[in-house]
């Protein structure tokens, strides 16, 4: 058996290598102890699985395993995308087992574990799963496998969530591009059952997702930016390869920042729908965050990075939303659990409910803070894992960084340092699974962020 690791978001590894028969059924056998011990045998188990290579077949195997320890299986009968199973674990009252690798390069494949309360399973929880490796597990009989459509009750359960009549009045142009990943058969079909008109490319799953990366990013969308460049008043939308994170692109074929579309939507949830409650966000999410809130007199809970802190919080704060910088939103009365699907069709439902296009909500929000904000990562590679503490010890000690003094200091996850200006931070966090520190900097001018990059360089 090679090293079985759970990092922020299940285990991942590369399919043929350690993704492997013989680690899927120690992952499984795993699993299904941690359901019995904590549940009992009659706590359902659903399992679903993205486009990727061997996705499918490894699921199944997954799925036979816990049938055949005597659980009730329910097994999607097409590809999933996470969020939609993560909602069904909530309805159902279920355990679930999601075979992704999110936004990993094509080679990779993963297991995700989602508790019956539908968010990332905590690290006391993977961590008794991994305790369980090589266990022996308990057996109850044969159970039973029932293939199952999850997607009709996720489907009612977003239109509860969103105003389709008003998006569709509102008749804005709108491009999908499919990345080749799950959202394929969700996303578009909300739309289209809903009567809005949409454009679309790559709409078909694909193990290899077209030679490039699924991941939502201005690299990887290239096709549907020129698109948008090329027909005038469009606006652009893609998930990940398993459509937890979001990527939108305005009216300019412009990539609009996560943290844009937390705030943008934030605002809108509060003005247009009375949302009330708390905002959740990470660490390294933007001071924008921070300033829209206490304008808009809401509370802010702020996380370590990582949905699972986030999803957590959710849970303890039912927040109007919640979000972090890397892609990957909630709202209050949906799932503590990223849901890029949902994300993309807020989006839309904020352009109708102004009556107006991506750019001017943009232009407002920054008229609104009061600055543009610029963020940008570095990542520092160290010779072996036992130079972090030291490096971090480094940062933690300084009082001034590229001529601005250090005012604050946060521990929450690695070092942040708030600078004098009040417009500018530095986090600096390990990687969690090699000898890397990521550096987030975030500043209102790139001068101050190349001084800064300069600087810890």
């Amino acid at each position: 058996m090679s090293e079985i690791k759970f990092g922020t978001d299940g285990w991942r590894a590369v399919v043929g290598k350690d993704f492997n028969e013989e680690n899927v059924t120690i992952v499984s056998k795993a699993i299904g102890k941690y359901v019995f011990d904590n549940y009992g045998i009659y706590k359902p188990i659903i399992v679903g699985y993205d486009p990727r290579n061997m996705a499918k077949e490894f699921s199944m195997q997954c799925a036979q395993i816990l049938k055949n320890i005597g659980f009730k299986v329910l097994y999607s009968d097409k590809v999933i995308p996470t969020p939609v199973l993560a909602f069904n674990a909530k309805y159902l009252d279920a355990c679930a087992v999601m075979f992704t690798a999110s936004h990993n390069p094509p080679e990779y494949l993963g297991i995700k574990f989602i508790p019956d309360y539908a968010g990332p399973a905590t690290s006391e929880i993977t961590d008794e799963i991994v305790s369980n490796f090589g266990k022996n597990t308990p057996s109850c009989g044969v159970g039973k496998l029932i293939y199952t459509d999850f997607s009709s009750v996720y489907f009612k359960h977003i239109k509860s969530l969103i105003d389709f009549s008003r998006i569709k009045d509102f008749g804005k142009h709108i491009i999908f591009d499919g990345l080749y990943a799950a959202s394929i058969g969700y996303f578009d079909k909300l739309l289209s059952d809903n009567g809005i008109e949409y454009d679309s490319i790559h709409m078909y799953h694909d193990p290899n997702f077209g030679g490039g990366m699924p991941e939502p990013k201005p690299k990887f969308m290239g096709e549907m930016i020129e698109y948008v460049k090329t027909h005038e008043g469009y606006v652009g939308f893609a998930n990940d390869g398993d459509s937890d994170r979001f990527g939108v692109v305005n009216e300019k074929g412009e990539y609009v920042t996560p943290n844009e579309i937390i705030a943008i939507l934030l605002m809108h949830l509060r003005k247009h729908k009375n949302y009330t409650g708390c905002l959740v966000k990470t660490v390294g999410g933007s001071l924008m965050l921070d300033i829209i809130a206490k304008k808009l007199g809401v509370e802010i809970i702020e996380t370590p990075v990582g949905f699972k802190h986030v999803g957590e919080a959710m849970r303890k704060y039912n927040p109007i939303i919640a979000g972090e910088e890397s892609g990957g939103l909630s709202i209050q009365n949906h799932i503590p659990e990223k849901d890029g699907i949902l994300a993309n069709l807020l989006v839309l439902e904020a352009m109708a409910y102004e009556g107006k296009s991506l750019v001017q909500l943009q232009k407002e929000l920054h008229e609104f803070v009061g600055c543009t904000f610029i963020n940008t990562r570095v990542d520092k590679k160290l010779e072996s894992v036992e130079e972090i503490k030291p490096v971090l010890d480094k940062f933690s000690e300084l009082v001034d960084i590229a001529g601005q003094k250090v005012i604050r200091k946060d521990y929450k996850d690695g070092v942040k340092l708030y600078l004098e200006d009040d417009k500018t931070w530095i986090l600096v966090r390990p990687s969690g699974t090699e000898p890397l520190l990521r550096i987030y900097i975030e500043s209102d001018s790139q001068e101050k962020i190349d001084n800064i990059k300069n600087f810890v360089n």
